[in-house]
């Protein structure tokens, strides 16, 4: 009989797949820290590629199948253990955030289609499965993050060696929040033109001391302008998530947000569908308010994943005036649970796409088109 051995597990091991990237698991390096004990006990870890992974508990399972399969295994203990790999690319002269392993854009043609909640609860859900979160609140216009995120606290002003000034983000349920709501007094409009606006997203890029971070989740403004232009150029955007109502007038717009991110050579993750439907009280029966299927029928049309159908629901609203995102609470409720889902699944499409290979010559220049090309 053969001897247990390390070479042995390792060869079992190979048996089992990531259901994502189709690899198995130690050709993906993500079995560490092999120890075959004494008296046939096994332990190691498997890191994944990411916290919030949704079929963490299938490949704890299928790893520890596979060495029960050997002979003179008594016991195995796993650790579930994550890493997540930073994805390069960009347009040309774009420059990655120091510490920043992937920019999540979560952005909507239209206005007033719930894109700050959805904003807000996927970076919270994301900070809840153990990732580290930051959320930039880009939508300079209508900095409402600070509200939703229930911040009191003004980000603190340092001075750093190497960059000079720089702001040190409040941290709230978790999350660490950059918004321009920090800077401006009550209810004083903001009235800049573009290259004011390229400035600002600049500094919420470089000047502020995000620390290390697995995502950072922006909440872009309405539209396909000066600010999502100005993010594509400076930094590589690892994806883009588009929130729509059903109604035709939202889908209208995002149409055109979607075209604008391939102009720019970011991915689009998928579609979020907000607003989705009211399930009354009384009789427990969807009423379609603004529409049905509209989100399916637009990620069918662009070849994307319709991720989440979120329906309309008091406390919501309630949560963001509160500052205590529905994720945290009213955790059981099934629009948070439809959030929680949706950040596994974008945890999940950030990693598939942090495996690709980006081809340089396929990345356009910013420069070389303009409002006219979108």
């Amino acid at each position: 009989m053969a001897q247990l051995s390390s070479d042995s597990v390792l060869g079992v091991l190979r048996t089992v797949q990531d259901p994502d990237l189709k690899q198995d698991l130690v050709s993906l390096n993500m079995i560490r820290d092999l120890v075959v004990h004494d008296e046939g006990m096994v332990s190691f870890r498997v890191v994944l590629t990411t916290p919030a992974c949704p079929l963490k508990a299938k490949i704890e399972t299928d790893c520890r199948n596979a060495v029960l399969t050997l002979p003179g295994v008594k016991s195995i203990e796993i650790k579930m253990d994550s890493e997540v790999k930073a994805r390069r690319g960009g347009v040309q002269g774009a420059q990655s955030i120091p510490g920043i392993s992937h920019i999540i854009a979560v952005s909507s043609g239209k206005g007033g289609v719930g894109k700050s909640t959805v904003a807000v609860n996927l970076a919270t859900a994301l900070a809840m499965e153990g990732a580290s979160v930051g959320l930039m609140d880009a939508d300079v216009y209508g900095p409402n993050v600070p509200t939703m995120m229930g911040v009191t606290d003004q980000p603190k002003i340092v001075n750093d060696p190497a960059r000079g000034e720089v702001f040190i983000p409040p941290l709230s349920h978790g999350v660490k929040v950059m918004s321009m709501g920090f800077l401006i007094q009550g209810d004083q409009p903001l009235v800049w033109r573009g290259p004011m606006l390229h400035s600002v997203v600049n500094q919420f890029c470089y000047k502020v001391d995000w620390g290390k971070l697995d995502y950072l989740v922006v909440d872009m403004p309405p539209g396909t302008g000066d600010v999502q232009l100005s993010l594509a150029q400076l930094v590589p955007v690892t994806g883009t998530l588009l929130v729509t109502t059903p109604q035709e007038v939202s889908m209208q717009d995002v149409r055109k947000a979607f075209h604008m991110f391939e102009k720019v050579r970011i991915p689009v993750m998928g579609v979020v569908e907000n607003m989705s439907y009211f399930k009354c009280d009384q009789c427990d029966h969807q009423h379609f308010l603004f529409g049905e299927k509209g989100g399916r029928t637009l990620a069918r049309k662009f070849n994307t994943e319709l991720l989440a159908e979120i329906p309309i629901v008091t406390q919501v609203r309630e949560g963001g005036d509160e500052g205590r995102p529905i994720v945290l609470r009213n955790p059981e409720t099934e629009v948070a649970v439809a959030f929680r889902d949706l950040a596994r699944k974008v945890a999940q499409q950030v990693s598939l796409l942090a495996h690709l290979e980006v081809d340089p010559s396929q990345i356009v220049q910013i420069g070389k088109f303009n409002e006219q090309s979108i």
